[in-house]
């Protein structure tokens, strides 16, 4: 049986958590979209100066804005963190024949999208350091629009964008950790390795209660948050440290600590914790931008890395290895329908927007641009990528599957 046979074959299992996700990141992407059209509408009405305003108001030393991207979006980053390790272990990504075609695939696509970006401001006047901006896909974002189209697009292409984002956010916290770390505060970053220490120690020993892991892991926050890396990155670390097992004490017991974590915090970063970064962080106001300002280098490198680099970089990435035999093309999958979804990767909404954040960080006009990038490029490959898949016909031997 192929590698993807075997995958889909697998989706069965109980109430596959796979399945779960997918059906929460769907409806959490129309959430998300709504958030962002909400940002665009109060940014460019009456009440965009207080909204300007609202997000830089402080508390408890930090300003809203962020408590929203350092504070709010370790969780996200936990998440994340948690399903990279739970699919990389036990999943659609636990051996490399199920690695191979969504690995290259995401891999292309950050390849891609960097190039373009690239061609566009390594020149004078141009901000080179932008360049992962594009590199990533929304998974959220993509699937939301999959889930608009209904039953027309295959469980195994859902799948497949599904492990190509998780690998996709994986090389972005490997970009933020090495690329987009100013200066280093040597005594904290200490600190944080003697609790990384302790939190693998817990884990060695077996312990099972999630409290000692979250009360270590918010200590990590705080010292990764001072010492000069960013602070999300101690919600992945700390993901990567929960046990995936279930206590041998509790045989009846079949969800580990890294299963109910997980169940915990999905709902809460699906529908409030990403909506709420995404309507903090997609206002941008219109007024005095003139068309002339989508031809600014970092606005098109942005967009046209994410619509031209992703889907080109996605695609022929896939296709090289399919043609090659090392992996097959989707379960009742056309190769349409497979273009249709590389440019879905296009949507690089969360995460290109956050990283536009980093490489930016005391430049509000080029964080604009950015903005502009993100959601134009977004928006073009969402409506194109939606467009090829209904005109797709369906592949003959697909059956409505539950």
């Amino acid at each position: 049986m192929s590698a993807e046979r075997h995958a889909a074959s697998n989706l069965n299992r109980p109430r596959s958590i796979l399945r779960a996700f997918l059906e929460n990141s769907s409806s959490g992407g129309v959430v998300l979209m709504a958030a962002a059209a909400l940002a665009l509408l109060v940014a460019n009405s009456p009440l965009g100066a207080f909204y300007a305003d609202a997000l830089h108001v402080y508390v408890g030393g930090l300003s809203l804005l962020h408590w929203i991207n350092d504070g709010l979006m370790a969780l996200f980053f936990l998440l994340v963190g948690l399903e990279i390790k739970r699919e990389v272990v036990d999943g659609q990504l636990s051996t490399w024949a199920r690695r191979v075609l969504p690995g290259t695939a995401a891999l292309g696509g950050m390849v891609g999208p960097a190039l373009i970006y690239l061609s566009f401001n390594m020149g004078a006047g141009g901000h080179p350091s932008g360049w992962a901006i594009p590199a990533a896909t929304d998974i959220a974002f993509a699937l939301g629009v999959l889930s608009l189209l209904g039953p027309r697009v295959p469980m195994s292409l859902r799948v497949f964008l599904t492990a190509l984002a998780i690998i996709d956010d994986l090389g972005a916290v490997i970009i933020i950790a090495l690329f987009y770390t100013a200066s280093i505060d040597l005594t904290a970053l200490a600190g944080a390795g003697l609790l990384i220490a302790a939190l693998i120690a817990l884990n060695r020993f077996g312990v099972m209660r999630l409290a000692p892991y979250l009360f270590l892991g918010a200590l990590l926050w705080f010292l990764v948050l001072r010492s000069g890396v960013h602070a999300t990155l101690a919600g992945v670390v700390l993901a990567l440290t929960i046990p995936l097992k279930a206590s041998p004490a509790r045989p009846d017991d079949d969800r580990s600590p890294l299963h109910k974590l997980e169940h915990a915090l999905q709902p809460w970063v699906t529908f409030l914790i990403v909506p709420v970064f995404g309507f903090a962080n997609a206002g941008v106001s219109f007024a005095g931008v003139s068309p002339a300002a989508l031809a600014d280098p970092v606005t098109l490198g942005v967009a046209l890395g994410l619509f031209l680099g992703k889907q080109f970089g996605v695609f022929f990435a896939s296709a090289a290895v399919i043609r090659a035999g090392w992996a097959e093309l989707p379960m009742h999958a056309t190769w349409r329908q497979f273009y249709g979804v590389a440019l879905l990767c296009g949507i690089g909404f969360t995460m290109s927007l956050f990283i536009g954040l980093l490489a930016f960080p005391n430049n509000p006009a080029l964080q604009d641009e950015v903005k502009i990038g993100v959601l134009l490029g977004s928006a073009l490959s969402a409506l194109a990528g939606a467009a090829l898949l209904l005109a797709a016909p369906g592949h003959r031997g697909l059956r409505k599957e539950t």
